[in-house]
């Protein structure tokens, strides 16, 4: 076990201190004012400020305080005022516009006892695209603080100025609200705000026990490090890994080494989870590691290098437009889309183009799983050719909607039914639409599926932690009865799918 613990605390720090970032020893500090009504009335999503705090922290700057205000021009100029007053640098987003209500120039303004006139750069700027004068509404962005000075960022990619200039007033900085145009901005700005000294240093710790269980031990070390290291906690109810992930910040990498020892030799033996928290990313380095590991099963090494094989002859044969990977949210296709990405980018590290993954839809399908689809979707970055319907019917019209595929990959095992007499490279029957079926994972067992999900902290389907083994439709599924248990409340529970002890009895939750 302390093997285990030992191991985890070395994957901490090899994440967590690469992506160090600098903070001197002087605090910069950041106020951030979202403006619009839009904001207040739940109309728009804000995610501005969740952007602006992200990038704030990576850059040293310690966001003090945001808020969020309506259109009103006293209000802005009350809170643009008291923040100049407190904070480094005030971060606007919103109000800035052609409208009777974007008033986030003239609120600036009034805050330092100053006027708006029209600024001949930003005049010419509205004139090039707009072709307008000094009467129109889109001169509106023209009007700004008599005092304010433009600061035009450059594009880090291409070494281009940016032809909008962001507008400044003694330590405020005014961002449109739009968050592409914001976002885009910040960026080509961010040395503004960067602070240049001390180094600042963050560890991450997963640990796989309620917050409550640990509260004592949190509080003892809270008190002993308090002034050199600032210990977050933060509860996740749904992750499959781990309950709660503890954030230590320091600016002096000794106390914040000696406060990760303390807390590792506090917390329950085991509890610490060697988590990775960019699996989707890491596919490829963790995948192909796995055929190098010579302290893993052999069966499973095994299995692993030969569906690596299989996906790298497929791709061989078949260039990607040509094939798509069967998708329905189980845990076989889950790993199997997993080892998917891990070839492709490792054959294709530059392509950015979308995966294209054949989802056929149930009659009745589970919410989670449907959720979890569109999950995964947006993580691998698939393009989902949906079906409703049976198998061999969808198969006939994804014929007649993309005639350009040729293979399927598909996450059958031996043991499913229909399936023990396929292999890697099977075309599909004479009487059904003809494609070549690609089965990497034919020789898996249910351990060794479970053991890659797990192993690699692959994100899977909620259901399989409520004892489910096997998914179909919501009519024909249930939890598996052998994962079944009584907990201290008298309650009925079940154990993750992972836990099942004999596989045979993977689909005893099928009707």
């Amino acid at each position: 076990m302390e093997r285990a613990v030992r191991r985890a605390t070395v994957f901490i720090k090899h994440v967590v201190f690469r992506h160090s970032v600098q903070m001197t020893s002087r605090d910069y500090t950041a106020g951030i004012i979202v403006i619009g009504d839009e904001i207040l009335k739940g109309q728009t999503n804000d995610t501005n400020s969740h952007f602006l705090c992200k990038h704030l922290f990576s850059l040293g700057v310690k966001v003090k305080k945001i808020s969020v205000i309506g259109d009103d021009l006293e209000v802005i100029a009350r809170e643009v005022s008291e923040f100049s007053s407190k904070y480094t640098h005030v971060i606007i987003s919103g109000g800035i516009g052609p409208t009777h209500d974007d008033l986030t120039f003239e609120g600036v303004a009034m805050a330092f006892n100053d006027v708006i006139s029209p600024h001949p750069d930003i005049v010419n700027l509205c004139k090039q695209f707009w072709g307008t004068d000094l009467s129109s509404a889109e001169m509106k962005l023209a009007m700004i603080p008599k005092s304010a000075r433009l600061v035009y960022g450059v594009n880090k990619k291409t070494g281009e100025k940016n032809k909008f200039p962001l507008v400044v007033v003694n330590n405020v900085y005014i961002f449109p609200g739009v968050p592409s145009l914001m976002e885009r901005s910040f960026i080509a700005l961010e040395d503004l705000f960067k602070n240049p000294d001390a180094h600042f240093y963050t560890e991450e710790v997963y640990v796989q026990q309620d917050e409550v269980s640990i509260a004592t031990i949190l509080t003892e070390i809270d008190r002993e490090f308090k002034e050199t290291v600032t210990l977050g906690s933060y509860p996740d109810f749904h992750n499959s890994y781990y309950k709660v992930k503890l954030m230590l910040e320091s600016g002096k990498p000794d106390q914040i080494n000696k406060a990760v020892t303390a807390l590792k030799n506090k917390l329950p033996s085991g509890s610490i989870v060697d988590y990775d928290c960019h699996p989707i990313g890491n596919a490829a380095v963790k995948v192909y590691g796995i055929l190098q590991q010579g302290d893993v099963d052999e069966a499973y090494r095994n299995n692993v290098k030969m569906a690596v094989s299989v996906l790298e002859e497929c791709l061989e044969k078949y260039s990607l437009d040509e094939i798509c990977i069967g998708f329905n949210g189980g845990k076989d296709c889950t790993a199997l889309l997993h080892l998917y990405q891990a070839v492709v980018k490792s054959k294709y590290p530059e392509y950015k183009e979308k995966l294209q993954a054949l989802y056929i839809k149930s009659k009745l399908p589970f919410p989670e799983v449907e959720k979890f689809t569109q999950l995964s979707r947006d993580r691998y970055h698939l393009e989902m050719l949906h079906f409703e319907g049976r198998i061999k019917d969808s198969l006939e019209q994804m014929k007649v909607n993309h005639p350009n595929i040729k293979a399927v990959i598909m996450g059958t095992r031996l043991t499913d039914p229909y399936s023990s007499h396929l292999e890697a490279f099977s075309m599909t029957d004479p009487d059904w639409p003809q494609y070549m079926r690609v089965n990497p994972v034919l020789h898996w067992s249910y351990g060794h599926v479970w053991k890659f999900l797990r192993d690699l902290c692959i994100p899977y389907c909620s259901l399989y932690d409520r004892g489910y083994t096997s998914l179909g439709s919501m009519n024909n599924t249930h939890p598996n009865p052998l994962l079944q248990y009584v907990d201290e409340h008298k309650v009925l529970k079940y154990r993750p799918a992972y836990t099942l002890s004999d596989p045979t009895k993977e689909r005893d939750g099928r009707n």
